[in-house]
């Protein structure tokens, strides 16, 4: 199956949806097919779970960069960067390696242990 994506202002993602291989052969003839289905004309983007094209799997509320050609995540805070490879954003402090669990604090930009 075929996943599109479909984008609304600022090139963020409204919705996303499945078409058959069948169908969408190419990119451009599953945005047809769905502007077809829907008798609209916007703007459909193919995503893939394998991560394969696009760097991300969309979801809503993700944002096209058409230089990157990729979906990236809402920036989950100020503080975090966009790792330019993966498309993916990072803390600037790694996350520390031990048995642990940990939660973001952005007030003090460190790990804080999660007591349980």
């Amino acid at each position: 199956m075929a996943h599109f994506a479909k984008l609304g202002t600022g090139n963020i993602v409204e919705k996303v949806i499945v078409v058959s291989n069948n169908i969408a052969t190419t990119e451009q003839a599953g945005s047809d097919f769905i502007n077809k289905l829907y008798n609209t004309r916007d703007v459909w983007k193919q995503t893939s779970y394998n991560n394969n094209i696009r760097k991300n799997f969309a979801g809503i509320g993700y944002q096209y960069d058409q230089q990157r050609d990729a979906f990236i995540a809402p920036k989950p805070y100020n503080s975090w960067i966009l790792n330019e490879d993966t498309c993916l954003w990072n803390a600037p402090v790694a996350y520390p390696q031990d048995n642990n669990r940990y939660i973001w604090n952005e007030s003090t930009l460190t790990w804080d242990i999660v007591e349980v």
